[in-house]
C-alpha cells in the first residue's frame, strides 16, 4: 500500500527507514518572526529510506542535501538514496563519539571496558567535550552551510547518522543565526529523545548480557539528546568569541547582508 504524503511538509510523518525526520519550521525568533515550515529540515542518514520515504521526501521540493557524515559512516551505512534532481553535498564534521574503534567498542565492548571508558560521567564528558569542539574547530563547515541557506540552497534537509549530534548542531547554529531564542533551540533539539526519533543502540550480540540494563546505561549519554551537550556549545560561543554576534561574524564570516539574506529565506 502506498503511504499518503501528507499535504503539509511540516507534518511528521513515521518514515520506514528514515529516523528522526522533522521540519524545524514554526520556531520563533526574539523579534517575533517565526521560522517558515518547508523550509529547513533534519533527519537522520538516508541511505536506509524506502520507496515510498523516498517518495515523500522527493516531494518536499528539496535544493540540497547536507550529509554530514564521514567515510566510516558511509562505510557502515551506505550512501543516501538519490532523489531526482536534489544535489547532495557531504561536510564531514568530527564524529561526537570519535571514530571506528570507539564504535566498534560500543557495538562490542564487555561491560568492562565500557565501565572503563564510559563509568562515572565519561560518556556524557565525552558528548560534551565533542560539542565544544565541533563549535570551535568546525567554523569553516559551518559558516559554509548558513551561507549556502543565504544563498540558494533552500528547502534544505540536513542530517548526519542520527540526525542528533552533528546535524543537531548544525540546526542548532543556523537557528542562532536566524535568531531563534535558544531554550526554543534546545526543545527542538530534544526532539531527538522521542521514541520514533532514536537512533537504535547496535550490538554485536543479541545476548540479555550484551544489553543489560547497566550495558544500555552505561551507552546511554552516547545516545541521548541532553540539554548539557547542546548548553556546552553555547558556552563555548559565549567564552570564546564573546557571544553570538562576534562567532556569527568572525567565526562564521556572515556578514549583516548575509544574515538579513538568510532571514528573508527561512522566515516569515
Amino acid at each position: 500500500m502506498t503511504q499518503q504524503i501528507p499535504q503539509s511538509p511540516s507534518t511528521e510523518p513515521r518514515l520506514a527507514g528514515v529516523r528522526n525526520f522533522r521540519d524545524v519550521g514554526g520556531l520563533p525568533t526574539a523579534d517575533g518572526r517565526r521560522v517558515k515550515t518547508g523550509r529547513l529540515f533534519r533527519s537522520g542518514h538516508l541511505a536506509h529510506a524506502t520507496e515510498t520515504d523516498a517518495e515523500f521526501l522527493a516531494a518536499l521540493g528539496l535544493h540540497t542535501i547536507f550529509d554530514f557524515r564521514n567515510g566510516a559512516d558511509h562505510a557502515l551505512e551506505g550512501q543516501d538514496v538519490e532523489l531526482p534532481g536534489v544535489r547532495n553535498v557531504n561536510i564531514p564534521l568530527s564524529d561526537p563519539a570519535d571514530g571506528t574503534e570507539f564504535w566498534k567498542m560500543v557495538r562490542e565492548g564487555g561491560l568492562e571496558q565500557l565501565r572503563t571508558v564510559l563509568g562515572d560521567g565519561k560518556g556524557a564528558a565525552r558528548m560534551a567535550n565533542s560539542y565544544r569542539g565541533m563549535i570551535k574547530n568546525r567554523t569553516a563547515e559551518h559558516g559554509r552551510v548558513v551561507h549556502a541557506l543565504a544563498e540558494d540552497s533552500v528547502p534544505a534537509l540536513m542530517h548526519c547518522a542520527a540526525g542528533k549530534d552533528r546535524a543537531g548542531l548544525s540546526i542548532a547554529v543556523t537557528l542562532l543565526a536566524l535568531g531563534v531564542e535558544r531554550e526554543a533551540v534546545v526543545a527542538d533539539y530534544l526532539e531527538s529523545n522521542a521514541p520514533h526519533n532514536r537512533y537504535r543502540v547496535r550490538r554485536g550480540s543479541r545476548s540479555a548480557e550484551a544489553r543489560s540494563p547497566e550495558v544500555m546505561e552505561l551507552l546511554a549519554p552516547l545516545f541521548d539528546a541532553r540539554a548539557e551537550y547542546l548548553t556546552a556549545a553555547f558556552e563555548t560561543i559565549d567564552g570564546h568569541w564573546g557571544g553570538l554576534d562576534r562567532y556569527l561574524a568572525e567565526g562564521l564570516g556572515l556578514t549583516p547582508e548575509t544574515l538579513d539574506r538568510l532571514r528573508d529565506r527561512l522566515l516569515d
